[in-house]
């Protein structure tokens, strides 16, 4: 579980995401339109000469130490603890020294290292948000990748920890929230770990964040391991639908991962090769095909209400043409993609109806290409595994398999 973040700062994204569905009718007319590509609202690839120092215009250095987890390290400023590699990468290093005569919280300083973040310069809501990240190794070591909500009152204003690796774990990472009553160690959260006892420490991994209304998705190179909703919460304040930064930090002891002992080697390093998020709120709309190629249809091409969706032959028509909304919606014929009757069963039918905002008629796509329905926490599904033309579409629990799986264009 995460431990508890006070004063720190975060990344932010923005994604509602998702395209689904489409409508059936008559013989392939013309081609399908080009789909809009999905929006990059921010996005650093650490490009630069080696030693430089992160792009300000994207990134602020944060300074000092952080006694509220116990943290051992002194964050430091410019190029001396975060600096390019001339390769593409962002490294961050904590070292043991006081070059400075660092004061820390405990005395003097044992260990530098680094803390960058957006607040101020960038944020967002919702949206898929990653980083392609090769850990550090050893006791006492503690890398995140996170996020916090702004205005920064925590815990009130949420934490949403997208990876974090304490040393003692090699092959695990977590993901965990923290709101108003579920702080500190009693943040919500899952654990993924590689398998046949692989470290994170040998690669570099990508940890993600599909957010959308009501809902956040972990994964691990495209591997999801976790849903959250208000449903989880016991009743307690989702705190989730509004703009949070982002942050990247690589500390050095505290509460949660202890501190290094005579096993730990330094220097240790972080090194990011990409920060991005992207958005799906696009006013152009696609198809989104599904099993054996064919798209998500509405029957008939007919907009009143109730009208089924069904897996169809891609025909480019409008009735295959939908467009994700910032609410979470997508839309086809000015109608919403619907849960039918509010239900969260499996094999509950999906419609089209008129938009309401209700919570049946929110989806997001994860990274696994998964359109879930964050209130029922389901797939949409083509029933029955099959491809037939008519085939109607469905919630079912998320499996993973194919006929659960949706490509846009």
């Amino acid at each position: 579980m995460a431990s508890p973040r006070l004063l720190r700062t975060c990344l932010l994204a923005a994604l509602s995401a998702v395209l689904v569905a489409s409508a059936a009718i008559g013989p392939a007319q013309a081609e399908p339109p080009d789909v809009a590509p999905a929006a990059v609202t921010f996005s650093d690839s650490f490009d630069g000469p080696a030693g430089a120092a992160v792009d300000s215009s994207k990134w602020q250095i944060e300074t000092g130490d952080n006694v509220n987890n116990h943290e051992r390290q002194y964050y430091t400023s410019g190029n001396k603890n975060a600096a390019l590699d001339g390769q593409g990468h962002l490294v961050i290093t904590a070292r043991r020294e006081n070059p400075a005569n660092y004061q820390c919280w405990y005395g003097t300083c044992q260990y530098t290292s680094a803390r960058l973040n957006t607040s101020g310069k960038f944020t967002a809501q919702y949206g898929h948000i990653e980083a392609r990240l090769k850990v550090p190794r050893g006791q006492g070591m503690w890398p995140a990748f996170w996020m916090l909500g702004t205005p920064v009152n925590w815990p009130d204003s949420g934490e949403i920890d997208i990876m974090e690796n304490v040393g003692f774990e090699p092959s695990t990472v977590h993901g965990t929230l923290h709101g108003p009553g579920y702080s500190g160690s009693g943040g919500i959260g899952a654990a993924y770990s590689l398998p046949n006892g692989q470290a994170f420490a040998d690669a570099f991994h990508t940890f993600a964040i599909d957010w959308a209304p009501d809902s956040i998705t972990w994964s691990v190179d495209g591997n999801v391991y976790q849903r959250r909703t208000p449903a989880d919460l016991g009743g307690r304040t989702w705190v989730f639908n509004k703009p949070f930064f982002l942050i990247l930090n690589l500390a050095v002891g505290g509460y949660w991962p202890g501190d290094p002992d005579g096993s730990t080697v330094f220097p240790q390093q972080l090194v990011v090769d990409h920060v991005s998020v992207t958005t799906g709120d696009s006013p152009v709309g696609g198809a989104v095909r599904g099993l054996a190629g064919k798209c998500a249809d509405v029957a008939g091409a007919n907009s009143a209400n109730g009208t089924p969706v069904q897996l169809y032959d891609c025909n480019g028509t409008a009735a295959q043409q939908w467009s994700a909304g910032s609410d979470g919606t997508l839309r086809a014929l000015g109608k919403c993609l619907d849960a039918t009757g509010n239900g969260t069963a499996d094999g509950t039918t999906v419609q089209l109806w008129d938009c309401t905002g209700g919570p049946n008629q929110r989806w997001t796509v994860t990274a696994a290409r998964d359109i879930v329905n964050p209130q029922a926490d389901k797939c949409l599904d083509a029933t029955g595994n099959s491809s037939a033309n008519g085939t109607r579409l469905q919630i079912w629990t998320c499996t993973g398999a194919a006929n659960q799986k949706w490509t846009v264009g």
